[in-house]
């Protein structure tokens, strides 16, 4: 890998090309920070012909997908408040909750507790996965930005855990193709943004489907991987304080007040958030609503007011340059 002195002129030049190419311009959601550029750079070793034909595949896609483009989308699901997300949430429980000890939000999927079928059943294929895409959006759109902020400095990436517990064969093989499509997502649009992998509750089978979804991944991303069985919460609780990790994971927090853990989206990517009566605030008493969670001008369920730009953001970057 190119040096941090080369990198900073890789940079330089891949930052002239891609707004001289019209690749980018200013207020462009996918962002047009220093951070964003790099993780594309770091994607493909610092070559600047293959990150630029990476992010333009990339905006190709945002302006394209569900026939209609990522920020028309986002505009019209807003991924932590929207009708259908208890029935999403109970069907595919994924959801952002807290931080671990580096800053990093972490990302937590129960493949054990998916039934795509039922969730198909009742919102449909095509509804589902503009819910997914707007999720995955909302990492690099809203969390990992909140999260820097947070702590003062760049945060670019998350921390994953993957329960497997109660997912088998049967189940991989229903969802292999979706299973498919969302690495490719994840890998395509949004590269490095992925810190650490922590997979736990792995069964005895899980070999046979690692080597069916491995050749899917990038080296890079294989490298931060780990696999656990059931004795997983000494590696969970090294990276993550007890108070920030759920307790069905072996940690300490409930959520109580905000539907749990799985629904509550806790963190400080809700900082300043406005609700129309599907997000967390749902679950709140009615005199216990923050005022952060009431009804007020938003765009894209954030205020408007209250949430710098990423660009704006004097952070120090988490990729070395």
């Amino acid at each position: 890998m190119a040096s941090s002195i080369d990198q900073e002129k890789i940079l330089s030049e891949f930052r002239k090309q891609v707004e001289s190419e019209g690749i980018i311009q200013p207020g462009d959601s996918i962002g047009t920070d220093d951070y964003t550029l790099l993780r594309f750079l770091k994607a493909r070793d610092f070559d600047i012909k293959n990150a630029k034909t990476m992010l333009e595949k990339c905006q190709n896609w945002r302006k394209t997908v569900e026939g209609v483009g990522l920020d028309v989308l986002y505009d019209e699901i807003d991924p932590f408040d929207y009708p259908e997300r208890e029935t999403v949430f109970k069907y595919w429980p994924l959801c952002f909750h807290k931080t671990d000890k580096q800053g990093r939000p972490i990302n937590i999927q129960l493949f054990g507790q998916m039934n795509v079928t039922a969730l198909f059943a009742e919102i449909g294929k095509e509804r589902q996965w503009k819910t997914f895409v707007t999720s995955c959006d909302a990492l690099t759109r809203e969390v990992l930005p909140a999260a820097s902020r947070a702590k003062g400095e760049n945060v670019g990436a998350s921390y994953c855990i993957v329960d497997l517990k109660g997912f088998g064969l049967g189940q991989f093989w229903s969802i292999k193709g979706l299973v498919r499509e969302s690495f490719k997502i994840s890998q395509d649009y949004y590269p490095e943004t992925m810190g650490r992998l922590i997979i736990i509750n792995a069964p005895a089978s899980f070999a046979i489907i690692w080597n069916a979804i491995k050749p899917w991944l990038a080296p890079a991303t294989v490298a931060k991987v780990d696999i656990q069985g059931t004795d997983y919460t000494t590696t969970l609780l090294k990276d993550v304080d007890a108070e920030n990790l759920p307790s069905f994971l072996g940690g300490k927090c409930t959520c109580e007040d905000t539907g749990g853990c799985k629904l509550s989206s806790a963190g400080p990517w809700l900082d300043g958030r406005v609700y129309h009566g599907h997000g967390p605030s749902k679950y709140r008493p009615k005199d216990d609503t923050p005022a952060d969670m009431v009804d007020t001008p938003m765009q894209n369920g954030v205020t408007t007011a209250s949430t710098p730009s990423k660009n704006t953001l004097a952070i120090k970057s988490e990729t070395a340059i």
